[in-house]
């Protein structure tokens, strides 16, 4: 078990206010539209059943869910959207990596480079941060939803590997191909999922950051993850619920 810090909270609120503007929506539709170019039968594709099963738990409509499967495949005309992940560095020099799903990959590479520069961080050459992190599965419940004790035996015994306090909310981590093991765990024991990703990067260590560093990372984060292009922003830093955030 891991502290909670301010940083995860904030990510955490951000996340569900995200979803009550939409923009978790048009996230996930990017997600789906992409999975589905594995293949549209969920049964048979684990990224396009997990993102359906995220897509639900933010009550999705099943129409909505259907044409972005067939944009996928194929079968609905749509632009073509890539993924490509940025890697950068922010205030105190901590690490951050930029997931982003675009149509205009130029366009996207000159936004992001451009919030880097005008929140005080700087865009990295490819590898330069990303040996810092590592690729996991990575589910967030909210923290009334369960007791600790309850959560270690049901996740731990699914294959999880870690359970982290994050003050309001509870970090489910745990190797990428047990993604589903720990989900289909959660939910047979009612235990609602806030957030779900088969294959997060979370970094290997952490840096925490306080006073100026720790206020001007939040709103460098803040600024990446408003961008319509961008899927998640994932950091090595931590800022402790004592820090002097407004520097």
């Amino acid at each position: 078990m891991s502290g909670h810090s301010k940083w995860h909270t904030i990510k955490h609120k951000k996340a569900a206010l995200d979803a009550k503007r939409g923009k978790v929506f048009t996230r996930l539709i990017k997600e789906i539209v992409i999975a589905a170019r594995g293949g549209g039968d969920p049964t048979s594709n684990a990224r396009l059943r997990t993102a359906i099963t995220a897509a639900k738990a933010v009550s999705m409509p099943q129409d909505n869910i259907n044409r972005a499967i067939k944009r996928g495949t194929g079968e609905l005309e749509g632009a073509t959207i890539e993924e490509f992940t940025y890697e950068g560095y922010g205030p105190g020099g901590a690490a951050l990596m930029v997931k982003v799903a675009t149509d205009n990959k130029n366009r996207t590479v000159s936004d992001i480079r451009h919030v880097f520069s005008k929140n005080g961080g700087n865009m990295a050459e490819p590898g330069a941060v990303g040996w810092m992190f590592e690729m996991k599965s990575n589910i967030i419940i909210e923290g009334e939803a369960v007791t600790e004790e309850k959560l270690m035996d049901i996740a731990l015994e699914a294959g999880a590997e870690d359970i982290r306090n994050n003050g309001d909310s509870w970090q489910v981590i745990s190797d990428p191909s047990a993604h589903q093991s720990v989900l289909d765990a959660l939910q047979a024991a009612n235990i609602a999922v806030s957030e779900s990703e088969a294959t997060a990067l979370v970094p290997k260590n952490t840096v925490n950051l306080e006073g100026k560093d720790a206020s001007g990372m939040m709103k460098l984060y803040d600024a990446l993850d408003d961008h319509d292009d961008v899927q998640n922003v994932y950091g090595n830093f931590e800022i402790s619920d004592d820090a002097d955030s407004d520097g």
